[in-house]
């Protein structure tokens, strides 16, 4: 496999008509024949120095001046794309949470396309790229794989020639990692949100520990100083909600336009975009935001016209549901309770499940937790079924327990469509249960328990024992004998848990509406 140098004209051609080739018949395995053509750096000595001994000193420096603390389990960040002298050293921030021992399968960077606008996006796969430090090697098999794949990809010559939003990143990671790696060099060239999503679907499967994301990004471009501060901590915050509906929102928010010179709030929004369409679903992740300055933050910056930089990093939490730090608003509440609503009657009268838009959910509603569906008629239990264990999003959750408590409960015929209108709905959100070593730790009111014995178990929310007015040892026997069916004094051998639970339910939010 050999690769040549030439000049930007000749290589454009040469690319061009590997392109049409390709194009031509894009089955054939032809890959091994034909020679390969590495990109040269475009903008050496613009944004970053040309001399490889002068680059590393820079870098070098950008790294003594960022944040240096590392993170676990980093999935992708996001690192501006200017100049060094503007945005290094938020760059280097981002770079900084980085493993360099890492051994990854590959490292993604995706950016978006500041000189050609055209479908989908594009991968640079007939060779590797070059910068000062040397040769970056392209996962040129992969790259193909995905364009072969999908129609959302592609390889277009005028995508690559100039950009430097992946070129910037280069020795940026060339100077982080230890580990030898191969980049994957996406440049999305479409500015419609949909194809922003079906990019996503294709890269999803990738989003795991095994590889590493690059988002490319700068923030606002050209407002004042003053602005640029206010902006693009909006922005920042409505990436770190991990819904992409929220950041199209906010970066198209129509008081932009009041902004003066305001050209942009992220000129990489497509590439943001994409990333968040890949996490939307997750719970298992956060992103947090790291660093923020701007190109009026260097000593000889011009603070009347700016341009903005974030570092955010995303990556996996082992962070649980607590009572303590986890909290729902009012929307929140109203949203589940509509879902868990819709659901009932929807199920009872024709056996489906409604589909649940998840673009419109709070990132506090897709976390993985447990929760109970109670139904009451007449002020009367109708049914109560509920999940325990968090290992799925809770507006799923609270969907497959509404279904279970009006269909499922053994206490009770299922639900009949004439009693939809005099079913009331509450829902009980509820911590990870903790084993106690005496009855002392329960606090009737706050505790829900869960009693197991052998392969009987019954549990108990913790309202029940306000609801009743019991003392401690009935709300211990009635659960023993009534729901783990051990008999009365059947807890005193047993195991013992608790839980809490945050409840609210449709006649509460109604009595705070009057």
């Amino acid at each position: 496999m050999a690769y040549g140098k030439l000049s930007y004209t000749g290589l454009f051609i040469l690319m061009t008509f590997f392109t049409n080739c390709s194009a031509q018949d894009k089955n054939k395995e032809n890959n091994s024949q034909q020679q390969l053509f590495n990109r040269q750096p475009a903008v050496a000595g613009q944004f970053y120095p040309a001399d490889s001994t002068e680059l590393r000193n820079v870098i070098q420096g950008l790294f003594g001046k960022a944040l240096s603390y590392k993170q676990d389990g980093v999935l992708a960040i996001i690192s501006p794309h200017a100049g060094y002298v503007y945005s290094g050293e938020v760059a280097a921030t981002s770079f900084n949470q980085v493993d360099p021992d890492k051994k990854y399968e590959n490292i993604f960077i995706i950016a978006s396309s500041h000189r050609a606008y055209f479908k989908g996006a594009s991968i640079y796969s007939i060779g590797n790229y070059e910068t000062p430090l040397g040769e970056v090697r392209v996962n040129i098999e992969l790259a193909q794989k995905l364009i072969d794949g999908s129609k959302m990809f592609s390889y277009v010559p005028k995508a690559h020639i100039g950009e430097h939003s992946i070129e910037v990143q280069l020795p940026l990671l060339q100077y982080t990692m230890k580990a030898s790696f191969r980049i994957v060099p996406i440049v999305i060239g479409t500015q419609t949100a949909g194809d922003c999503k079906k990019i996503a679907d294709v890269l999803t499967p990738y989003l795991n520990e095994n590889n590493l994301f690059i988002i490319s990004s700068d923030f606002s471009h050209y407002p004042s100083y003053v602005d640029a501060v206010e902006l693009d901590e909006k922005t920042a915050k409505s990436i770190v909600l991990n819904n992409p509906q929220t950041f199209l929102n906010e970066i198209q928010n129509p008081d932009n336009s009041g902004v003066p010179e305001l050209a942009t709030r992220a000129c990489g929004w497509t590439s943001i975009l994409t990333l968040l369409h890949m996490t939307e679903n997750r719970s298992d992740i956060e992103y947090q935001l790291l660093e923020y300055k701007n190109s009026g933050d260097v000593e000889f910056g011009d603070k009347s016209r700016v341009v903005g930089y974030n570092s955010i990093v995303l990556k996996k939490t082992t962070k649980k549901l607590d009572k303590m730090d986890f909290f729902l608003d009012q929307k929140d509440k109203m949203e589940l309770l509509s879902i868990a609503r819709n659901t009932v009657v929807q199920y009872v009268k024709d056996g489906t499940v409604p589909h649940v838009d998840t673009t419109m959910l709070s990132n506090r509603l897709k976390v993985n937790a447990g929760a109970f569906v109670t139904l009451h008629k007449n002020k009367k239990l109708r049914g109560c079924i509920g999940h325990f264990e968090a290992d799925k999003p809770l507006y799923e959750i609270v969907q497959e327990m509404a279904v279970a408590s009006a269909t499922q409960d053994p206490r009770f015929k299922p639900v009949d469509k004439k009693e939809l209108n005099a079913i009331e709905i509450e829902i009980s959100v509820l911590t990870p249960r903790k084993k106690i070593n005496s009855i002392d730790e329960i606090k009737l009111g706050r505790d829900g328990i869960y009693i197991k014995k052998g392969f009987r178990a019954g549990t108990f929310l913790p309202q029940v024992a306000t609801d009743t007015g019991w003392n401690l040892e009935e709300f211990l026997g009635h659960c023993a004998r009534d729901k783990a069916g051990i008999g009365w004094d059947g807890w005193k051998d047993a195991e013992i848990y608790t839980y809490q639970a945050l409840i609210f339910s449709e006649e509460e939010l109604d009595e705070e509406k009057k």
